[in-house]
């Protein structure tokens, strides 16, 4: 029970790395607010995790820092101030620079990297009196080595580790940390997808010679949220299974 009756908002928590999070959040104790775009699927994913006393699901559009000021709003009126926050929600308009849009770029730069920045400030903000949470940042490995057709995504998730690292520094004497984790390839119904030979071909540069699983993700995000993780703030977690170390 790491996370006994606290408060953890997770953004995009309403399927994939969200929802195993939100998970293993309530089973170590928690009180889980999912946040989603989809208000009806963070609904029935809160349902899913833990009784109504314990979990609650709210419509969010992450780009809008309004939105999110009224997440952790609700999260305070129904079990009391965020204590862990976690980043998380995402979206993907994979494209060469050569056929990707404009709006392609701008979308996903909105929804990870301004998405983030909204959560980070927002939470921090509530943290900061209380002298004490842990904010979580979801990054990439493709934030560390760059993937073809994905200039938008490898640039927002690069710029989550330069934005944990700044916010970090800012908040550590507030007794507030700040850390990311950048997984690699994890088995999802977007992964799942992808032409058996490009999958093979992901497989093959991983040294554990397997996909990871959402709940190895959830994990990490669980050590970083616990007091297992309390002299670590500024930290970027690769959960890789030994890709591109």
């Amino acid at each position: 029970m790491l996370l006994r009756d606290q408060t953890a908002v997770i953004t995009g928590g309403a399927q994939g790395l969200g929802l195993a999070m939100a998970e293993l959040f309530a089973a170590h104790g928690a009180r889980v607010v999912i946040g989603d775009l989809d208000d009806d699927g963070a609904r029935k994913a809160a349902a899913s995790v833990a009784p109504p006393n314990r979990a609650l699901g709210v419509g969010c559009d992450v780009t809008d820092a309004s939105a999110v000021q009224r997440l952790l709003d609700a999260a305070a009126e129904q079990f009391g101030p965020v204590d862990v926050m976690v980043n998380n929600a995402g979206i993907t308009r994979d494209a060469t620079m050569r056929t990707m849009s404009e709006e392609q770029f701008d979308q996903v730069v909105a929804v990870h990297l301004k998405g983030c920045w909204n959560g980070t400030r927002l939470a921090a903000g509530v943290m900061r009196p209380r002298k004490r949470g842990v904010i979580i940042n979801i990054s990439s490995i493709s934030g560390k080595v760059g993937m073809v057709g994905q200039t938008n995504y490898s640039a927002v998730k690069s710029g989550i580790v330069g934005l944990t690292k700044a916010a970090a520094k800012e908040m550590a004497h507030h007794g507030v940390r700040i850390n990311a984790i950048q997984p690699g390839l994890i088995r999802s119904a977007m992964t799942e997808a992808l032409p058996q030979r490009v999958w093979d071909a992901k497989v093959a540069e991983i040294p554990l010679q397997r996909a990871g699983e959402p709940e190895e993700i959830a994990s990490a995000a669980l050590f970083l949220a616990s007091p297992m993780s309390s002299y670590m703030t500024g930290a970027v977690l690769e959960v890789t299974g030994g890709r591109f170390m």
